[in-house]
């Protein structure tokens, strides 16, 4: 399936998205030729009333963040507004109103809805926004970082992280669009790390992508007693991979995401722009 309506993501608050990272995700929309609608929230804090009524400023000190919060959101939305006039591609903006605890789920709800999710994550505080579109949404989900020094999400070098699992071939399936535009990928496999149900998986894995017209390096690395978020990022960095393509672990309980120990040394500080999908 091509991928022809995207979703941006855009923090209002605590802090908010970095205006690059805008002009980094339009700049992917429109190599797609997708349509892009990017949503923020006004986010309100929910105190109980108790409170409220007991501390003389505490109300004024919710509502001034209300205020930034929604600031935040209009010069976002405002921003994504240009960069997309400017790079002519087809968009909207959508400005939604809840509670800070409820904007994860409204994500999710219109994640559901589109092709692909850019959601960006900050390295100053938690991945939960990004986790529950990666787990909840069901469709792709490409997670770009948020740090000053992030360069443009280029496609031209693809790293496919391969173990033969369902969630790796669900990310193979959803990121062909992708592969399809990469002038190099490479399927890797990380042996020596846990036990990869067939060896035979990846060469059968390129042959199925060659009918796509996808030309593939097929490697393995040995872990040599490394953690795999550490193989992969040193295998990032060899490659000069621009994107990395793999299955998400995990799962929720009591709105706690218990992760695997790939998804979550990646999630954490991702390296590069991840396509990934659950």
């Amino acid at each position: 399936m091509a991928i022809r309506d995207v979703l941006l993501t855009l923090t209002s608050y605590p802090e908010p998205t970095p205006v690059s990272v805008i002009d980094r995700a339009v700049s992917l929309g429109s190599t797609f030729g997708a349509h892009i609608a990017a949503i923020s929230c006004e986010a309100h804090v929910q105190v109980p009333g108790s409170f409220l009524g007991g501390a003389g400023n505490l109300g004024t000190i919710v509502a001034s963040e209300a205020h930034r919060s929604r600031k935040n959101a209009q010069d976002l939305l405002a921003a994504f507004e240009a960069a997309a006039q400017r790079s002519g591609v087809l968009h909207e903006i959508v400005l939604e109103r809840c509670l800070t605890s409820e904007v994860p789920d409204l994500l999710v709800e219109y994640a559901r809805l589109h092709d692909l999710t850019i959601v960006p994550v900050p390295e100053s505080y938690d991945q939960w926004y990004a986790e529950a579109i990666i787990f909840g949404s069901g469709r792709p989900t490409l997670v770009v970082p948020e740090a000053p020094s992030s360069k443009a999400v280029d496609l031209n070098r693809v790293l496919v992280a391969w173990d033969s699992s369902r969630a790796a071939a669900r990310a193979v399936s959803d990121a062909i669009p992708i592969l399809e535009k990469a002038r190099e990928v490479r399927i890797l496999t990380v042996t020596n790390e846990k036990a990869i149900s067939s060896r035979r998986s990846s060469p059968e894995l390129a042959k199925n992508l060659s009918r796509h017209g996808i030309d593939v390096i097929v490697e393995e690395v040995d872990s040599a007693g490394r953690v795999i978020g550490d193989v992969l990022a040193a295998q990032i960095e060899s490659r000069r991979a621009d994107l990395l393509v793999m299955g998400a672990f995990g799962h929720s309980r009591f709105r706690e995401f218990i992760l695997g120990g790939a998804t979550r040394s990646i999630l954490t500080k991702p390296p590069i722009p991840v396509l990934f999908s659950h």
